[in-house]
């Protein structure tokens, strides 16, 4: 039998940019239902795309760290059918850290016992990610080992330098932004992650992309093209609502 393949679902932080109001939880609105009746959340949207997918046996969701209440919040954000214990795929929930990186290296580590064969690690503001996406990354990662969707820039990009400056004039067809699911061979981006959580903390270094911890530990980082619905939200207005 095939070893597993899992997902990663970021949702551990503090929605600051939401004033406080905790974005994963909040519902899609627009008349969006989970199929039980229920207002479809960001989070439940979220894992919703995974758990349709056949080719996802595990998805382990990083929720804040606040005891069983921090659990407890993310169950109750979820459709109640895909916590059925005979439900596929497999829901785990681990307790996030201090950073995204931080949360990201947690479910990983609980993933480990699993032996994944690859991970697709996710942002649970991004509800509308669809099943395509999934799988064009993992097919992508299973060839590469690791890939990303890189959405193409509509503006031209100025890198400025400390004193506000344009030092550098980039070409706009060779720049992109990255979005989510990134997809990895998992023991490497365990051990990553590993080396990256030590560098940190050596050197004061925060990691804010999960490609960026694989380019500097592993090695090469494919692109495929990424979605345009894939948006993130971040501000209550990426709701349709203020």
């Amino acid at each position: 039998m095939d070893a597993p393949i899992a997902a990663v679902i970021a949702a551990a932080g503090f929605s600051r940019r939401m004033g406080g109001d905790k974005k994963e939880y909040r519902p899609l609105g627009r008349g969006m239902t989970d199929g039980e009746g229920k207002p479809l959340s960001v989070l439940g949207g979220s894992v919703l795309a995974f758990a349709s997918s056949p080719r996802i046996d595990l998805v382990v969701i990083a929720v804040p760290v606040d005891g069983e209440r921090g659990e407890y919040a993310a169950r109750l954000s979820l459709p109640a059918r895909l916590l059925y214990p005979a439900a596929k795929p497999r829901i785990l929930f681990v307790p996030g850290g201090v950073t995204r990186r931080s949360s990201v290296h947690h479910g990983l580590s609980l993933l480990d016992a699993y032996g994944p064969r690859l991970v697709l690690i996710h942002d649970g503001a991004r509800p509308w990610v669809d099943g395509d996406l999934i799988d064009r990354i993992i097919a992508a990662a299973l060839e590469y080992r690791a890939a990303i969707p890189v959405m193409p820039l509509t503006e031209t990009p100025k890198e400025l330098g400390p004193e506000g400056f344009v030092v550098r004039h980039l070409r706009r067809s060779l720049v992109g932004t990255a979005q989510t699911p990134q997809g990895f061979a998992f023991p490497e981006i365990l051990r990553a992650h590993e080396k990256a959580a030590e560098r940190e903390l050596a050197e004061g270094l925060e990691y804010t992309d999960d490609a960026e911890i694989w380019g500097e530990f592993c090695g090469s980082v494919a692109a495929i093209p990424g979605s345009a619905g894939n948006r993130k939200i971040t501000f209550p207005e990426d709701l349709g609502r203020l």
